[in-house]
């Protein structure tokens, strides 16, 4: 057997912090009153750390993208039919969507991967992308009755994830992002949240895609029904709360975070979807979170307790509700800006101007 610590893959290791400091008294000692260029400084010196080196590496970031059905939509949950789902992937293959633009901008490269879409997914008349074919199912079930999905399917798609983590590294990426399509995604997001952090579904669940107040009501009820259901089984592990109310998605994301830090590669987290994705990677593996960054603060309500919960503070607010992985991605810019801020200015003695 694996270790009781998670039953997914090896340990992770912690960042090195000795570089830390090292890349610490760099900062200290570079042309500005210590301190002055504040969370920058922080983030250049946790990329020394992630990298193992006191002048780190310009970012190269690659995204994956995966796409599943939820069968909560049922319900309507969302502001959009499920049919939506393969739709939206069609539209990343051809290269069409936010999170297209910003991989271009960005010279990332993207990763679309059907882990559970339940329709037939239109075949561009251009392919910018190829899709990666790994549907374990048509969808998950509805989760306010029944488990989502089987543990047996949950593991599946986080070793999926956890293998397109790997691709990216391969390929040369020191940064991973990742992100999601799938109708009623928040739904299902906001059980896990409330799940493993205890708050209410009225804390929570927000408004998706820009559900109505009747909508949102009925959202925080199916959530409640949901969390209902699972409270009168034994306590549930981590691997079996996600079976029960989370998304195959979800559950590819959270084997990807485990993968990147396995892999000692940092992650950047995107919004809502992806941060209850982190908080059940999380749970199976403590040291994770110690290789990520959280990029902005969605504005999906429970968003901000989920950061709460893993200690994470986010770079930006913008009131972003997309997904996708948009949000991380505006973030890559600021960050090698930070890096190369730290690697390349002038020290004190270099500038030979005294420190005070």
């Amino acid at each position: 057997m694996m270790s009781h610590h998670s039953p997914y893959a090896p340990p992770v290791c912690l960042p090195n912090l000795e570089i830390q400091q090292a890349a610490q008294a760099r900062q200290d000692q570079l042309t500005k009153p210590r301190g002055s260029l504040g969370r920058l400084e922080d983030i250049a010196i946790r990329f020394a750390g992630w990298q193992g080196k006191v002048c780190p590496d310009v970012l190269q970031p690659a995204i994956s993208v995966f796409a599943a059905d939820h069968g909560v939509s049922v319900e309507g949950v969302s502001a959009y039919p499920a049919e939506i789902t393969a739709l939206m992937v069609s539209n990343f293959l051809a290269g069409g969507a936010a999170i297209n633009v910003l991989a271009r901008q960005l010279n990332a490269p993207l990763q679309v991967i059907d882990v559970g879409v339940a329709h037939p997914i239109p075949q561009p008349a251009v392919c910018q992308h190829e899709l990666i074919h790994a549907r374990i199912r048509h969808g998950t079930a509805n989760l306010r009755h029944q488990a989502a999905m089987s543990v047996n399917e949950a593991l599946s798609a986080i070793h999926l994830g956890r293998e397109a983590a790997n691709r990216q590294i391969d390929l040369g990426a020191n940064i991973l992002l990742a992100g999601e399509m799938g109708i009623a995604n928040t739904c299902a997001s906001a059980a896990l949240i409330c799940y493993f952090t205890g708050h209410a579904p009225a804390e929570v669940v927000g408004r998706g895609t820009g559900i109505d107040d009747v909508t949102w009501q009925h959202k925080q009820q199916v959530v409640h029904d949901a969390l209902a259901r699972v409270a009168i089984q034994p306590p549930l592990s981590p691997l079996a709360a996600l079976a029960e109310l989370g998304g195959l998605e979800i559950a590819a994301m959270v084997g990807f975070y485990l993968g990147a830090a396995q892999a000692k590669t940092p992650v950047l987290l995107d919004g809502f979807i992806a941060t209850a994705a982190a908080i059940v990677a999380n749970a199976m593996e403590p040291n994770s979170k110690y290789w990520w960054l959280a990029s902005h603060r969605s504005q999906e309500q429970g968003h901000q307790l989920a950061l709460n919960f893993l200690d994470l503070e986010p770079l930006l607010d913008l009131g972003l509700r997309l997904g996708e992985g948009s949000g991380a991605a505006i973030c890559v810019p600021m960050l090698n800006l930070a890096i190369q801020l730290h690697n390349q200015m002038a020290t004190f003695d270099q500038a030979a101007i005294p420190q005070s």
